[in-house]
């Protein structure tokens, strides 16, 4: 797929989820009783629509607050806060998963408000509904 083609497919997902949303959905919102670390996300539906939303997201190009305003209109089971911090601050905790620690991260999402951060290793142990 050349770049014309496969900006023009990305607009033509995009647009519609845009339109019924207000701006584009995490992925709780796409699927709502999924996990974060569900084969779904890696195959199929959920696989393009992951693509398609940091497509949307780089595109996006938004600072930090409106990063933390957008997670804060789409609330999220606890389930989905690594996510959401890697998102807001741009983590990359691959380079060294067993030395990586959220806490601070975690501390800043309770300070920003956001809801169940405590709740978080309880909520990521359940399966997905």
């Amino acid at each position: 797929m050349n770049d014309i083609t496969q900006s023009t497919w990305y607009q033509g997902h995009i647009e519609p989820l845009i339109a019924e949303h207000g701006m584009f959905p995490p992925p709780w919102i796409y699927q709502p009783d999924s996990h974060p670390y569900s084969i779904g996300w890696r195959m199929g539906g959920g696989e393009d629509f992951i693509t398609l939303f940091w497509q949307w997201w780089n595109s996006a190009q938004m600072n930090e607050q409106q990063r933390i305003e957008y997670f804060k209109y789409f609330p999220a089971p606890p389930r989905w806060y690594e996510w959401i911090a890697d998102a807001i601050w741009d983590l990359d905790p691959f380079e060294d998963p067993a030395a990586f620690d959220y806490s601070p991260y975690f501390e800043r999402l309770k300070e920003l408000g956001f809801i169940g951060v405590d709740q978080f290793e309880d909520d990521i142990g359940r399966e997905a509904g």
